[in-house]
């Protein structure tokens, strides 16, 4: 008999992932912080091509591009003259399960069929949960969502528990848990004790699955406007989205396109705290996973993460959540779309950024995600009412979250919050300081030093200086 105590299950973390993976991390390990990111992508061992063709068994992707007239017509009629730009989204709530997520479940069902895997795990709030189950069941694997859904007192966001009904309706089994270090816990007691395959949102098989969406929206404007876009805004939360969206950009020809990350601002509200979890009205695209992985991207349930987004990014916005819900009804009442909470944080941002950019310009919202009972704008303020939240019209400038959430009185209200890009940086260089492995020399080896000039998107010659500020010299 195994010792499943806390601490021994954690302890042997590394050989369960090595097994529910088909990985070794050890292989890409370059010492010290650094590791083969490249080597480890083409480790998934699919190009381009071949996961379209594996996107296309299952009817995942080539989904459609919609031009947002509407919405552009009431940007630019806040803009100043010759702003506004052209605002189109790519409608991923067309995939099966209804959300992008489909293309990330989709290469890790499809690994898991050929290598013999009986069934599939995934820690999620649940999107990706039913993109798992769905994918799944057409690969005949047997799937298993572990899903942190209450707080202390047994209540659940109706957001998670619509999420965990899809997972459900799917057939997949849902182990619903309590906020709090069980979740991880309880993952890998599941993967050890049935040997199915780790479909993280975090492999490389997740963050390939999502290149071919960057490469589809180069494609589909190019066919439509003969250019590429001038930007693609992307909700942020791990960072698989932005990374594997980014990729696909770059691979389809884009290089100079603006990868532009957009996230709720939930600052103040942790979100591992029982008090904080049912105080927010988003469970997904928020700033308490956004800045968190984007600053330290190995917090994930793998060794290494594959969503490595300051490798990508060029902007990171905020907005509201007063400011979202706005836009969520926009949407449906000027274009006659309903569509959930989270691609609708970006759309948010794009419906900002677009009046600082030319009105010939484009800028892509990169994914919407299908709605329901629990995600609608309804439901969301009904259960912020009940946890004590102050729901009123007014300047989302005044928000503060977890105590108020305020829709603008007035369009011109909502603006993108800028996190300075070098803070981010910084703060990923203190990360790095501090996660440095013991044994590890002074100072940084060769290999370190360009490791980490990739990671932030930084010539070498400016990370000297970053560095410095990471270590408070």
């Amino acid at each position: 008999m195994k010792d499943i105590s806390y601490a021994a299950v954690m302890a042997r973390r590394n050989e369960i992932m090595k097994q529910a993976l088909g990985l070794d991390y050890g292989e890409f390990e370059l010492g010290g912080l650094a590791f083969g990111y490249e080597r480890m992508m083409e480790r998934a061992g699919y190009s381009l091509e071949q996961v379209t063709s594996i996107q296309k068994q299952t009817n995942v992707g080539d989904t459609p591009l919609i031009e947002l007239k509407n919405l552009t017509a009431a940007a630019r009629a806040l803009s100043e003259p010759g702003k506004g730009a052209r605002i189109f989204i790519k409608d991923e709530a067309a995939n099966p399960s209804g959300s992008f997520k489909d293309r990330r479940a989709a290469v890790s069902c499809f690994f898991a069929e050929h290598h013999g895997y009986k069934g599939v795990v995934a820690a999620t709030s649940g999107n990706y949960g039913a993109a798992v189950a769905s994918q799944a069941n057409m690969r005949n694997l047997k799937s298993i969502i572990v899903q942190e859904l209450f707080d202390s007192r047994g209540i659940g966001q109706p957001e998670i528990l619509e999420k965990g009904r899809k997972c459900e309706a799917y057939g997949a089994e849902v182990l619903q848990l309590t906020v709090g270090p069980e979740l991880f816990y309880t993952f890998l007691r599941v993967l050890e004790d049935t040997g199915f395959f780790n479909a993280s949102l975090y492999t490389p098989f997740g963050i390939a699955g999502i290149e071919t969406l960057g490469a589809e929206i180069v494609a589909q404007v190019q066919a439509r406007e003969d250019r590429n876009p001038d930007a693609v805004i992307i909700t942020n939360a791990g960072g698989g989205n932005l990374t594997g969206t980014a990729r696909g950009l770059i691979k389809a020809g884009a290089p100079e396109t603006k990868v532009i990350a957009a996230s709720v601002d939930l600052s103040g509200l942790h979100m591992a705290s029982d008090r904080d979890f049912n105080r927010k009205s988003f469970t997904t695209g928020h700033t308490g996973f956004g800045v968190p992985f984007t600053t330290w991207p190995d917090r994930a349930d793998v060794p290494r993460n594959a969503a490595r987004p300051l490798r990508y990014m060029d902007r990171y916005v905020t907005i509201t959540q007063g400011e979202v819900f706005y836009i969520t009804e926009a949407l449906a009442a000027l274009e006659g779309l309903e569509r959930g909470p989270a691609g609708n944080t970006s759309l948010t941002a794009a419906f900002a950024i677009a009046r600082e950019m030319e009105a010939d310009q484009i800028v892509v919202v990169q994914e919407t995600e299908y709605t329901g009972a629990g995600k609608h704008v309804t439901a969301q303020l009904t259960f912020a009412r009940e946890n004590g939240i102050e729901i009123r019209r007014g300047n989302p400038d005044d928000q503060v979250p977890g105590k108020n959430i305020i829709i603008p009185s007035d369009p011109s209200m909502i603006r993108p919050r800028d996190l300075p890009m070098t803070d981010l940086k910084v703060s990923y260089l203190k990360n790095a300081m501090k996660n440095r492995p013991a044994g590890s020399p002074e100072a940084l080896t060769e290999t370190e030093f360009a490791f980490l000039a990739e990671e932030i998107k930084e010539a070498p010659e400016a990370l000297p200086t970053l560095l410095a500020r990471a270590r408070g010299c």
